[in-house]
């Protein structure tokens, strides 16, 4: 069984990912949470060019987006994945919604995670309910 590890990297941009340790602590605890062990999870922080083209490449989608999560899960208790997010996005939809970047980040980080717990997002209700548990896991953030 893999170890609890949750990194972080970058890709095509210069970023400094500030409260890492602290960052772990609230992730692993949403995601005990929701019921699950958290495994080896990867946030990959990058820019819009870089996640276009994996948006190309792997889901044939033609369009910019602040996140794609790749599920890599193998037991059906433990999560694991690679989540990708796109810095340039997060940090316009933050002006576009009058919120600060690092709750932006934040914000869509945890979306990785709900997904990789089971969590959808295309139909309405679902879509309520995921920005209902976002709303939830950010206000339990005590840093």
């Amino acid at each position: 069984m893999p170890s609890t590890t949750i990194n972080f990297y970058t890709e095509e941009i210069t970023y400094t990912l500030k409260k890492k340790m602290a960052i772990r602590k609230w992730v692993k605890e949403t995601i005990f949470s929701e019921g699950f062990k958290p495994g080896i999870i990867s946030f990959i922080l990058c820019s819009d060019d870089y996640l276009h083209q994996i948006n190309l490449t792997y889901l044939d989608h033609n369009t910019l987006t602040d996140i794609i999560t790749f599920d890599n899960s193998q037991e059906a208790n433990q999560i694991e994945g690679d989540i990708f997010i796109s810095v340039e996005r997060t940090t316009e939809n933050a002006q576009k919604f009058n919120v600060s970047s690092e709750d932006e980040l934040h914000r869509v980080m945890i979306h990785g995670i709900l997904h990789l717990c089971g969590y959808l997002d295309k139909k309405p209700t679902d879509k309520k309910r995921m920005t209902d548990k976002e709303n939830e896991y950010l206000a339990k953030r005590n840093f």
